[in-house]
């Protein structure tokens, strides 16, 4: 006599198992073709399908497997009675491990283990809820056992909340390096790189590997106050990391000390606790940074390459790289502004101003789809519609003269987005260095709807920056 709750292979229970996989997997449509009718009826009852699969497996009925599901260092175990066929539609480790055998012991991490009753759910109906710090545990469960539809469904939960700044990203990245999904791995950097002064703000800071460190200060799309909040982020790493010193040599020599005002080298050669350990690592570096800023950077391009990294701003928020741009109601009509940039980053430059003037229209129409009155032939064409256009944002300057001489600009927008109180950078659009505008601005974006992920409260949040790039220097013989 079986055990109370199992079932031999080809016993009623398999067969019930069998016919409601049947019902899930055509979703309990029928079509018939009624009194001739071209078109048959759809009848679909899987939502009574799906209850009676969680009622199947919450009460166990006709099961044929027991799984023991043990937390790794613990003696909690967790018991499921389960169907092999729903589980071996899943999983080919499921349909491997459980073919000759009708109990098996599952090892999994405390956090795994967790989880699994929501795993083993999804098999069952194909839906589960995700909490932030279920994510993980879950997209790992999913890739253990091969269920390639929820390893994706969890991937595109943890980016789109990632985007949303709900997520823990930099513990998010390490797990991604770790399991090798490349597309969470890149939204995590770009994330982390765009919201760079809310995460060295935070507890997350402290988690970051030297890998993942190094990644980040090696972008040139990083968005933080100014370099020094940089640097500042790095000595607090330092500190609490106590990395090796070729690890620390290695991440000050990141930190671009030209775009550093003198004022603020020279305090923090007198004050950093990270330069007076590792002085001597990056003195060749102040050196530059020094002659930077005490020739006009025609002159200095005369004897010294100015085409390096480390001459290149970051996206920087202080008021003399750019300005914010708070739009209210942006898809009522047309608005414009103008704001001041330092003309470089070089001391020389310091007091030198170049006048930017902004203007944003909510609709503007490309002229292949602006409006065409009459054809040939003299028949009347409807107008392009409102609808039609798109966002567009063009940054030209005032004026042009010899003040910019050996400088180009590229423009960069950011759009933010509020998220649990904080404003947080939601996309980033840069421009050509030739070009007055970024060609997919706001491309998707749908400004007409108040609740759009673009908007915080009705308005559009910009936030403008300009930086100086001297790439177009020509560097003389000495």
């Amino acid at each position: 006599m079986p055990r109370r709750g199992y079932s031999k292979p080809g016993s009623w229970g398999s067969f019930w198992a069998m016919l409601t996989l049947v019902g899930l997997v055509t979703r309990a449509a029928q079509r018939a073709d009624v009194g001739g009718e071209a078109a048959g009826t759809s009848i679909n009852h899987s939502q009574a399908v799906l209850q009676r699969l969680q009622e199947l497996l919450r009460q166990g009925n006709a099961s044929d497997v027991v799984l023991r599901v043990q937390a790794v260092g613990t003696d909690e175990v967790r018991v499921f009675h389960a169907h092999r066929l729903l589980l071996g539609l899943h999983s080919e480790l499921f349909r491997e491990l459980l073919s000759n055998q009708s109990e098996a012991v599952l090892q999994e991490p405390r956090d795994c283990a967790a989880v699994f009753d929501k795993f083993i759910r999804y098999l069952y109906c194909g839906e589960l809820t995700v909490l932030l710090t279920q994510a993980i545990p879950l997209h790992r469960l999913a890739t253990k056992y091969g269920v390639a539809s929820l390893q994706r469904g969890v991937a595109d939960y943890m980016r789109a909340h990632l985007a949303g700044g709900a997520g823990p990203a930099v513990g998010w990245y390490h797990y991604a390096v770790g399991t090798g999904d490349e597309a969470l791995r890149e939204s995590c950097l770009q994330f982390l790189a765009w919201n760079l002064s809310a995460v060295v703000a935070s507890a997350e800071w402290g988690a970051v590997s030297p890998e993942l460190l190094w990644q980040l200060l090696q972008r040139s799309d990083l968005v933080l106050q100014d370099e020094l909040e940089l640097f500042q982020a790095l000595e607090a790493w330092l500190g609490r990391a106590r990395p090796p010193p070729a690890v620390a040599e290695r991440a000050l020599r990141a930190i671009r000390y030209p775009m550093i005002p003198p004022a603020q080298l020279f305090q923090l050669q007198a004050r950093s606790a990270a330069l007076a350990r590792h002085g001597p690592a990056v003195a060749d570096l102040l050196l530059q940074a020094y002659q930077f800023h005490a020739a006009s950077p025609l002159h200095y391009a005369k004897f010294f390459d100015v085409n390096g990294s480390a001459f290149l701003p970051r996206n920087y928020l202080a008021p003399a790289w750019g300005a914010p741009w708070v739009i209210n109601n942006p898809a009522r009509d047309d608005r414009s502004t103008s704001f001041q940039t330092q003309l470089g980053p070089s001391g020389h430059d310091a007091g030198r101003r170049v006048t930017w003037n902004v203007l944003f229209s909510p609709r503007w129409l490309p002229v292949s789809l602006r409006p065409v009155y009459a054809d040939a032939a003299g028949t009347a064409l409807p107008a392009a519609r409102p609808e039609d256009g798109r966002p567009r944002l063009v940054v030209t300057p005032a004026s042009s003269g010899g003040d910019a001489a050996g400088v180009s600009f590229q423009k960069t927008v950011l759009v933010g987005a509020r998220q649990q109180g904080r404003l947080l950078v939601r996309h980033a659009y840069s421009f050509h260095q030739s070009s007055e505008e970024a060609g997919d601005f706001l491309a998707h974006a749908d400004l007409q709807r108040r609740n759009s992920e673009y908007l915080v409260e009705n308005a559009l949040h910009l936030h403008l920056i300009v930086k100086p790039v001297y790439h177009t220097l020509i560097r003389t013989p000495k």
